[in-house]
């Protein structure tokens, strides 16, 4: 099987939407270049994206970790497990990340993380090794989840919303109006107690979200191969 060549675009943002850490932190200013370069987005995208790649890079590590969980673990209306806005705790999820996680396999790829295979970020590694139109069309069928994601984050004036109009963008798609309301239309009042917010989750069997001390298991293996594009092998995507 021909590897594709790394997209490295899609890495950096699958990057951005990893658990903060010091290694990602001073990778920042190289992640910013490739996106500040990349002409599959609209200028404004690209400027849209630097308040962010400006935060991951100076900001307090703590503070920014404590944001990352507070926005995407311990919020279901913004989880970046894409399966839980498509069927939440239904049967029907489980056989999707089977069905998924056979794709990654099929291709090659094995994620080598305790995050699960519908993971944002582990979506966005293995799209980057895939053609551009395979990789189009798998963001394609998201981007209604995207988009909602991308408005909810913007409610809370998140820079993280940036990075979801550069994916819907790049999957060259228009979301679907009714699907981003219908998704929209669902509870978005998380709540900010950590008492209540561990509630919410202690019927979950599954951990969502990197380990907290050991960052995003993404970032050596993408940032080894941010300068010159190359294949990707299968068992780089290491913890």
């Amino acid at each position: 099987m021909e590897a594709a060549l790394q997209d490295r675009t899609l890495k950096a943002l699958s990057l951005l939407l990893c658990y903060p850490s010091a290694e990602l932190q001073q990778a920042m200013p190289e992640i910013g270049g490739v996106l500040a370069s990349e002409t599959r987005l609209t200028a404004l995208a690209r400027r849209d994206l630097r308040p962010l790649v400006e935060a991951l890079g100076t900001s307090d590590l703590f503070d920014l970790q404590e944001l990352y969980v507070m926005l995407f673990d311990r919020s279901k209306s913004l989880s970046l497990t894409l399966f839980e806005h498509v069927h939440g705790e239904s049967r029907d999820r489980g056989g999707a990340m089977v069905d998924l996680l056979e794709t990654y396999r099929a291709a090659g790829f094995e994620p080598a993380t305790t995050d699960l295979p519908d993971h944002l970020p582990v979506l966005l590694e293995f799209l980057a090794t895939r053609p551009p139109g395979e990789a189009r069309e798998m963001l394609a069928d998201a981007a209604h989840i995207l988009a909602a994601l991308g408005k909810r984050l913007a409610r809370r004036e998140s820079h993280y919303s940036a990075v979801f109009e550069a994916l819907v963008q790049i999957a060259g798609a228009t979301a679907d109006a009714e699907a981003v309301a219908e998704i929209l239309a669902r509870p978005d009042t998380d709540p900010t107690d950590l008492e209540a917010l561990d509630k919410i989750w202690e019927e979950t069997e599954v951990t969502f979200g990197p380990d907290p001390n050991a960052g995003c298991p993404q970032v050596r293996d993408i940032l080894a191969q941010m300068d010159t594009p190359k294949p990707r092998p299968s068992d780089t995507a290491a913890e």
